[in-house]
């Protein structure tokens, strides 16, 4: 199969849209009852008022076959551009399972907490063995004297969590 095909199986698309416009693009994908990953936050704003932004800005995964993507933009007009992989010459997809993990970080709470400390290094690559991310896959890297598990999506997004070093094992 060359790479610029169709497929039916169902991938992670990796596409950008524009600034302030990630929680419309949602919306719509909803309303569409299309599966798709837009990691959000809280903030206050000027006026103390808590508002939803998006934590990766212009970014929208989503899932689908690579011809219901297409359709999207074409058909349905969602305001969204795909990411182009130029090793591959075709659309960017991730994982499944480099977007399980990326979640998985992403939701991590950094009070959890262990006993003893495994001899790790900066930039060794661990995998998690206890906790709420278990068997998730990452680096190891300190930021103002803690150590945190960082996983990366699409070579340049990341998603740090402070985890206690007795959790990780080498890989």
């Amino acid at each position: 199969m060359t790479p610029m095909q169709y497929t039916t199986d169902m991938r992670w698309f990796v596409a950008r849209t524009g600034y302030g416009r990630e929680l419309r693009v949602r919306d719509r994908l909803a309303a569409l009852g299309v599966e798709y990953f837009i990691p959000t936050g809280t903030r206050k704003n000027y006026r103390g008022k808590e508002t939803e932004h998006a934590l990766i800005p212009n970014f929208v995964f989503i899932r689908a076959t690579k011809k219901q993507a297409c359709d999207l933009k074409v058909s349905c007009g969602l305001p969204v551009n795909y990411i182009f992989d130029y090793a591959t010459h075709t659309m960017m997809t991730v994982r499944d399972s480099q977007l399980e993990d990326f979640r998985k970080v992403l939701a991590a709470s950094i009070e959890e907490g262990g006993l003893i400390d495994t001899e790790v290094r900066l930039g060794d690559r661990v995998r998690v063995t206890e906790g709420p991310l278990t068997g998730v896959e990452g680096y190891v890297v300190e930021i103002q004297g803690k150590f945190y598990l960082v996983v990366e999506l699409c070579l340049n997004i990341f998603a740090k969590a402070r985890i206690p070093r007795a959790w990780l094992e080498l890989v």
